[in-house]
Formats: C-alpha cells, sequence, structure tokens
C-alpha cells in the first residue's frame, strides 16, 4: 500500500503543475512534445520513488527513424505507464474510449493523439479507429498496442484482438513485438494495491508485414516471439510450441528483403 501511496503522491504533486503549464503551451503552440517529455518523465520518477524496478532488454532492436507498431502482451495496469517511457521518440497509444474522459488526463492524451477504441464496438468504430490510426502513423508518430485487448487475469496469453493486425499489414509499418512479466505479481488485476517489485521488458526484433502471406501467419509470428521472451508458464505450450517455426518465419522474411 505504500508504494501505491508514493506513486499517486508522485503523480499529482508532479502532474497538475506539469499539466497547467504544458497543455497551455501546446493550445498556444501546437507542439504536445514539452507535454509528452514531462509526462514520462514524471512515470519514471513514480516508479523509482514507489520501489518498482524495470530491467529492459532488445531496445537496440528497435527500428529508429521510421514508424513502428509496438505489440506487447498485457498482464497488468503497470503495463502501460512501464512500458511508454521506454518507446523510442513519441509514440500513440490504443486504449479504451472510456479513458479519455478522465478529466486532465484524457485531455492530454488527445493532445498526444491517443486512439480510443470500443471493444464492443461495432465494425465501422474499428475502421475509424484504424483509420486515425493509419493518420498518426504517417506522421512519423509510433503506435503501442497491447494485442490481447485487456488484461489477462492469471498471467497467461489471450487470444490476440485482429485490428491492430489490419493496420499492420494496410500500412507495411514494421511490428516491434514486446514481452512483459513481473507486472502481475506487483498489481494484480482488479486491485489497487502496488507491490515493490520487477518488471521485464523484452523487445524482439521487427517483423516486417511484407514478409508475411496475411494477417494471420504475421499474428502468429507476433504471438511466438512475445512468447518466447515470457516464462515457461506465461506464453503456454503454444508459443514455446511454436518458437523454432517463428525463428524459420523471421529468416525467411530476412530472405526475401535480401
Amino acid at each position: 500500500m505504500i508504494a501505491s501511496l508514493i506513486l499517486v503522491a508522485t503523480y499529482v504533486v508532479l502532474g497538475l503543475p506539469t499539466a497547467a503549464v504544458c497543455i497551455s503551451w501546446c493550445k498556444i503552440t501546437g507542439d504536445v512534445m514539452p507535454l509528452y517529455r514531462a509526462s514520462m518523465f514524471i512515470v519514471r520518477t513514480g516508479f523509482r520513488l514507489a520501489g518498482v524496478r524495470i530491467h529492459v532488454e532488445g531496445l537496440e532492436l528497435t527500428p529508429r527513424g521510421v514508424a513502428c507498431i509496438f505489440m506487447s502482451n498485457h498482464v497488468s495496469n503497470l503495463d502501460p505507464p512501464v512500458l511508454l517511457p521506454l518507446i523510442p521518440g513519441r509514440t500513440s497509444v490504443f486504449l479504451k474510449r472510456s479513458l479519455m474522459k478522465i478529466p486532465v488526463l484524457g485531455y492530454g492524451m488527445r493532445l498526444a493523439q491517443f486512439v480510443p477504441v470500443d471493444r464492443a464496438g461495432s465494425v465501422e468504430d474499428a475502421q475509424e479507429s484504424t483509420r486515425r490510426a493509419m493518420a498518426v502513423l504517417e506522421q512519423g508518430i509510433a503506435i503501442t498496442t497491447f494485442v490481447e485487448g485487456t488484461r489477462s487475469r492469471d498471467g497467461r496469453m489471450l487470444p490476440f484482438k485482429k485490428g491492430p493486425f489490419y493496420l499492420a499489414m494496410d500500412s507495411g509499418a514494421p511490428c516491434v513485438p514486446i514481452s512483459i512479466s513481473g507486472t502481475e505479481t506487483m498489481m494484480q488485476k482488479g486491485s489497487l494495491r502496488i507491490r515493490r517489485g520487477s518488471a521485464r521488458v523484452v523487445f524482439h526484433a521487427p517483423l516486417y508485414p511484407a514478409d508475411f502471406g496475411d494477417r494471420d501467419a504475421l499474428m502468429e509470428a507476433v504471438r511466438v516471439a512475445i512468447a518466447s521472451g515470457l516464462p515457461e508458464w506465461m506464453g503456454g505450450r503454444q508459443g514455446i510450441g511454436n518458437r523454432e517455426q517463428g525463428t524459420g518465419n523471421r529468416e525467411q522474411g530476412i530472405g526475401n528483403r535480401e
């Protein structure tokens, strides 16, 4: 509970004056980067003070100078604040539309061009979210998505949503699989309590949609890559068993690019 109080206090004490200054600056100049950088700094500071340690692997594999789609598993409400400050440059995020209604925070997310989605929305809603995300990518801004669409209750990977893979195939943007573990023990689904601990974030080599015959093949390759960076109990048999197949797909993709 102490870690939770420290985190909330940090975000309130630093976040409110930062929002007042940076949101005003953004409205005057149209430049959202000061708000984005300050927000990421506050998130990192809060975690350090609360005793949440983050171990990062593979970040050097991320392509630079190109807008990527970062695709991660999802096991805790801590995943977004753990992951987003690690993304190089600036990223937009697919997130629940209801979060955009949070005072101040929701407005800031709209300024940062985060993309709202409806979990039970219509096909038209899904297509609109994809169009918005495509426009963000065309501006050179990365997209981050938790491909299961919701948090796993027991840490094991859930079926992936198809929307991000439609976006990937249509845009051709490199897809960077990400494996997150450790956060499931620090903040469990349905609880507001945060425990001190260590999170592990693994960035994998990018996968290029052009190297795959269809959306399902890309989805499977992303699943295999994410599973390879998780503890065996989280990845499940499918992820572990198909790891060699995923490696073969990546090698084939390299050959195609050559």
